[in-house]
């Protein structure tokens, strides 16, 4: 058995972060008695201090924006895929107290569609020009060999979209938000933009309407997932999402695999049901 050892999510709000509900159910199931996983409120300023008095205890941490940045400088190293979106969700701490830094929302992006058997799309459109959609705009590099296009908002946004379509080899075509439900005709849909903002398209969701991955979960379903799943569209959601990038940080924390997916799911859709 497994030393206990501790891990956290970090980041600032952080008050209604699931992790904590999806790593302690695995660590159960696992048998990992003793492993703790907390939170704590941490800002960028706070964070190089919160890291030196991590000690041998510690096996990992999660990260939120804009941590997920701010904490490349203060890491031994960081995984290709990290590198490749200048983010890291995941510090993995070992006893001799080396902390390098991967990104399990890229791989957890593709895991979550291939659950729902979307393994390869021909093209993509992506709604929201934020810091999770240049994460979907590396997942879609793993999947989709034709055109994504980004919905934007403003010209800055258009131009940070062209910057991660260059470094990440893909293909893509900047559309203004003016023309988003143009993009619910596309083979995948991937909404990366806060709650509220596609309500309105809600109403042009077409009458066969493909798949839809909305990285929202609470509240869920959003009005757009809602009207999609009525047509008959196949539906992704940000608690898949959530669930499967969980999965690889705890495969990768404790070094134990396969970590319990459907009892983290589970776990997951209780906490949401409860609020």
């Amino acid at each position: 058995m497994a030393a206990p050892r501790r891990a956290a999510v970090l980041g600032s709000p952080i008050a209604h972060s699931l992790s904590p509900v999806l790593h302690r159910t695995a660590y159960r199931e696992l048998g990992l008695s003793g492993w703790t996983y907390d939170r704590f409120e941490v800002d960028e300023a706070a964070l190089p201090g919160f890291l030196e008095t991590l000690g041998a205890e510690w096996a990992g941490l999660s990260l939120t924006m804009p941590l997920k940045r701010a904490v490349i400088p203060l890491l031994d190293g960081i995984s290709e895929t990290a590198a490749s979106v200048d983010a890291v969700n995941t510090v993995v701490c070992t006893r001799d107290g080396r902390r390098t830094g991967d990104n399990t929302d890229i791989p957890g992006m593709v895991a979550a569609l291939r659950e729902h058997g979307i393994d390869k799309v021909e093209a993509a459109a992506v709604l929201g020009a934020g810091a999770t959609a240049s994460s979907a705009l590396a997942a879609l590099s793993r999947i989709c060999p034709g055109e994504i296009a980004v919905y934007v908002r403003s010209e800055a946004r258009a131009a940070e979209m062209r910057q991660w379509a260059e470094r990440l080899e893909v293909s893509v075509r900047i559309a203004d938000w003016a023309d988003a439900e143009q993009a619910l005709r596309a083979p995948l849909v991937i909404s990366t933009t806060p709650a509220g903002v596609t309500d309105a398209l809600a109403r042009s969701v077409p009458e066969r309407p493909a798949a839809l991955f909305d990285v929202l979960y609470d509240p869920w379903p959003t009005t757009l997932a809602a009207r999609w799943s009525a047509y008959g569209g196949a539906v992704v959601s940000g608690l898949d999402l959530l669930v499967h990038q969980a999965v690889l940080q705890v495969e990768q924390m404790t070094g134990q695999a396969p970590a319990p997916l459907d009892a983290m799911r589970k776990a997951g859709e209780r906490a949401l049901a409860a609020r």
